[in-house]
């Protein structure tokens, strides 16, 4: 890839949600000396989150667009990520849910609201290419994921599809989304980039261990703690009092206090009150309600945890990195059906660890998880490591 031409890294670091915000960091830190600009749908500054001053795509397409360049989507699931839902992401809380029921029930208006409001046509705005910017130089995915693709609309996946076919490389993170390409393209396989996280930004995190609300939990409780996070679907009271008894028989189990904490601050990601009704519920001895939203103090929370439970993949990749015991919980309605963390854990996880469990399972499919040889859980994520820098070598950095 050419590097005396911008590089322009593209993804959902546009809103706050944990992994995409990592994305451009390790990206960014495997590409030294490169003139790096990042995009996302809208500009947002969200530095004051760990992330960064973005871009939006749409205005990057006039200003750039008889340039060259070089485009690379730094991962997440992008591919399935179509435009309404884009463009909710991006609202203030209030505001999106103002904006769901004035539209509930009208598909071609809230497309056109959505398409208008980010400046695009596209039905899968994430994905982008010379169609917006024809004098690319090389065009790249990055261990995006598309699991649930087969599930959209046939013009949504038509769109994907041929934007795929134009791009140069394409790498994916789980095979469930290379099995749902392989008609079309011939996509790689990388671990997502957040498998590196250690590797490349530990200096960083452990400078927010030392500091800040981090530092005050690690002092609270000097047995160790559990990281838990959930996203809010899981808030109705039936679900979540399952849930607080499950932690608190996981908590007296291995002896450990319970940090809840939030992986995404935007609409249909983690919702505070959520965090408090669950919190009210428990019984445990210790209990913290972690507020920060800082993406460093999110990694050193877990890094310097007993281990990580919850629904955000990236919350497991995390715990993957620093070699720590992760269980995925998957919420009722998900049952029977795959997901990405089904799918990625699949593709990447290590044999004998426990990988998605039912509310009803978190107990045992975490006191199963701790038991795992720690020096086994070490090798793996050296190995995710070696695999991850092979497979950007080859595409990305190629």
């Amino acid at each position: 890839m050419a590097d005396d031409i911008p590089t322009v890294l593209f993804g959902a670091f546009d809103r706050h949600n944990f992994g995409d915000l990592l994305f451009p960091h390790v990206v960014a830190a495997l590409l030294p000396g490169r003139q790096l600009i990042h995009a996302g749908l809208a500009t947002r500054d969200l530095r004051p989150y760990g992330g960064h001053q973005v871009r939006a795509i749409a205005e990057l397409a006039t200003e750039l667009r008889d340039q060259p360049l070089n485009i690379v989507h730094v991962g997440g699931e992008l591919l399935t990520c179509d435009t309404w839902q884009a463009a909710i992401m991006l609202q203030a809380p209030e505001q999106a849910r103002h904006i769901v029921d004035q539209y509930d029930q009208l598909s071609d208006a809230r497309m056109a609201w959505a398409q208008a409001m980010l400046g695009v046509q596209a039905q899968a705005p994430y994905c982008v290419g010379r169609e917006l910017f024809p004098r690319a130089n090389r065009v790249v995915y990055c261990a995006v994921g598309g699991v649930e693709l087969a599930g959209r609309s046939p013009a949504m996946r038509s769109e994907v599809l041929a934007k795929l076919r134009s791009a140069d490389m394409v790498s994916v993170r789980d095979e469930v989304t290379q099995g749902h390409l392989a008609a079309a393209i011939k996509a790689t396989l990388q671990p997502d980039p957040a498998v590196m996280v250690e590797a490349l930004c530990g200096e960083e995190i452990k400078r927010h261990a030392h500091r800040g609300e981090v530092a005050r939990v690690r002092a609270a409780f000097p047995q160790g703690y559990l990281a838990v996070q959930l996203s809010a679907d899981f808030g109705d009271d039936q679900t979540l009092g399952i849930i607080a008894a499950q932690l608190d028989a996981a908590a007296h189990a291995a002896d450990l206090a319970i940090v809840l904490f939030r992986a995404g601050a935007a609409p249909w990601h983690d919702d505070l009150d959520c965090y408090r009704r669950l919190a009210k519920k428990m019984h445990a001895p210790a209990v913290w309600l972690f507020t920060s939203l800082h993406l460093w103090d999110i990694c050193a929370l877990i890094a310097h945890s007993r281990g990580y439970c919850g629904s955000s993949l990236h919350g497991r990749i995390v715990a993957m990195a620093y070699g720590l015991p992760r269980l995925n919980v998957h919420h009722p309605l998900q049952e029977g059906h795959v997901t990405k963390q089904d799918a990625y854990c699949a593709t990447w996880e290590l044999f004998g660890v426990p990988t998605v469990a039912a509310a009803t399972e978190i107990t045992e499919q975490f006191i199963r998880a701790m038991q795992v040889d720690v020096s086994l859980l070490q090798d793996h994520r050296t190995e995710l490591v070696h695999q991850f820098r092979q497979a950007f070598a080859a595409s990305v950095a190629a």
